[in-house]
């Protein structure tokens, strides 16, 4: 039986704005944060920055941010 809760199991939507602390780095260099346990990369940041960032892309198992200016 399908089940359609499983399309949209992400803690976080496109638009929504969260402050997060940088926990590691991805290969390809960009900063890995996590809302509960939700895995979001966030371009141009290092390990240890605590940032407001905005979601711009939510993928089934991670997402992408970008930086909030303040």
């Amino acid at each position: 039986m399908y089940n359609n809760e499983t399309e949209s199991t992400a803690p976080v939507e496109a638009g929504e704005e969260y402050e997060v602390t940088i926990e590691d780095i991805a290969r390809e260099g960009d900063g890995i944060a996590r809302v509960e346990g939700f895995v979001i990369f966030v371009p141009d940041t290092q390990v240890g920055d605590t940032e407001n960032i905005k979601i711009t892309k939510v993928l089934r198992k991670f997402a992408f941010a970008e930086k909030v200016s303040q």
